[in-house]
Parts: C-alpha cells; structure tokens; sequence
C-alpha cells in the first residue's frame, strides 16, 4: 500500500514534506502501516518528538477545529505527511 501511495496520492508533494511516523498505543517501533494524514508538525522540546495539527484549510473550513485549536497552533509547525500504525 504504502508504494502505491508514493506512486500515485504523494507524487505531488513538495520533495521539501516532512514525513512523521507515529508510535503505535504501546509504543512499539514495530508495526504494520494503517493510514496516513496531510497536517502541520511542531517539535515539542528536542527534534524527535512532536504534535500535529490540521492545516489552515482544514481550520476554515471546520469550526471545531477553530475552537480546539483557539489558543493557536506554533509558528514552528510545518506542513508534514504523518504515517500512523495499526492501533
């Protein structure tokens, strides 16, 4: 799946996209590819870890998210292509 997505979906990402690989619920480094998102990433502390948030479009298009997000997202935030495990 995941060459697949690089083929045809990711092609037209800038070559500059930060790509996030998300621990699953235990922690474990180890597990099978289940989704992807298109978000914003902010390191917290040093440079391994981090949270992400949506994109401006996402925040104008979506009231909730306006509301979740009022207290703003960081200016270190860039745009990323997260990847997240099954679990």
């Amino acid at each position: 799946m995941l060459r697949q997505l690089v083929r045809s979906d990711w092609r037209g990402l800038p070559g500059t996209t930060l790509v996030v690989l998300a621990v699953d619920a235990e922690g474990n480094g180890y597990s099978p590819f289940a989704t992807y998102d298109h978000c914003r990433y902010a390191p917290i502390d040093d440079d391994y870890v981090g949270d992400v948030y949506p994109l401006p479009e996402e925040l104008r298009k979506s009231r909730k998210l306006r509301e979740l997000y009022s207290d703003g997202i960081p200016d270190s935030a860039v745009p990323a292509l997260v990847l997240y495990p099954l679990g």
